[in-house]
């Protein structure tokens, strides 16, 4: 089956010779035509290999989702994406040879790579082209596209520490009982807003920073006054839940989350994509 995809070949044609600026504007189109028919085609899925397909949410097109130049087909594509700022928990390529418009190139992706086409876990895309060959990167994102705003998120999480606390729960082989929700201290977000970005920048992983401090110096001069300071941190996760979910697996980490003692709370994330992990989250805890 061949996806309606308007071809432009004979625009393009004429246009090369009148200036190399219409024909870059020319092939962006033809990317985008690309995508549209890809995205069509995920909103009303067809049988893939033998099984039902489901309809599927439309890729997002990323300018940051390109080979980067000199790229080889081979491995490492997670790493050789993060010079060009995107971060992703799974990739996968595709190169088509002898496409000469999207429609063709569309056909060519339906006809080899119907999986990949209809993959879930994929939520975005980036084309490039070069005559008559095209280079397709699909990709998972590392962050969820619901994370653009810390203050949510710094909101989010304070709700799921809470609703950790709400119930009795087991923290390795320490019990705890249901304690009182913690509320958002300014001081313990900032201090937690620091310690993330100083990881993300600095790539590394730890409690105490590179100049010694420990989470209550941080604490302290961020202007916190409380007598207990307690520290969780992450590296890696993508969501709120996700951290959430590996520190309550954590017996050391649970028990922090889960200390009565503590009555006060401050979280925050950083992201560079050039560091290790990509997303670094910090969570610190008081009692004043």
């Amino acid at each position: 089956m061949r996806h309606a995809v308007r071809s432009s070949r004979l625009v393009l044609l004429c246009l090369l010779i009148l200036s190399p600026l219409f024909a870059a504007t020319a092939h962006a189109g033809s990317e985008r035509q690309l995508v549209a028919a890809i995205n069509d085609y995920r909103a009303h899925p067809q049988r893939c290999d033998r099984r039902p397909a489901q309809r599927l949410a439309p890729l997002a097109l990323k300018s940051n989702l390109l080979l980067p130049n000199g790229y080889r087909y081979g491995g490492g594509m997670r790493e050789a994406l993060k010079s060009s700022g995107y971060s992703a928990v799974s990739v996968r390529t595709i190169r088509l040879v002898g496409a000469q418009d999207a429609e063709e190139a569309f056909d060519m992706l339906q006809g080899r790579y119907c999986g990949a086409l209809l993959d879930g876990q994929y939520a975005d895309i980036g084309i490039s082209r070069a005559r008559s060959e095209w280079q397709v990167v699909l990709a998972q994102p590392l962050l969820d596209s619901r994370m653009g705003d810390p203050r949510a998120t710094s909101k989010t999480l304070l709700t799921e520490v809470n609703a950790a606390r709400a119930r009795p729960r087991m923290c390795g082989r320490q019990r705890f009982a249901a304690a009182r929700p913690l509320s958002w201290n300014a001081a313990l977000g900032a201090a937690a807003q620091g310690h993330s970005k100083a990881m993300a920048y600095g790539n590394y992983f730890a409690h105490q920073d590179p100049d010694g401090d420990m989470p209550a110096d941080r604490a302290r001069a961020a202007g916190y006054r409380g007598r207990q300071i307690g520290e969780n941190i992450a590296a890696g996760q993508g969501s709120p839940s996700k951290a959430m979910a590996g520190w309550l697996a954590s017996p050391g980490h649970c028990a922090n989350l889960m200390n009565p003692m503590f009555t006060q709370v401050g979280a925050a994330f950083a992201t560079d994509t050039r560091s290790s992990e990509g997303v670094y989250w910090t969570m610190l805890f008081g009692a004043p």
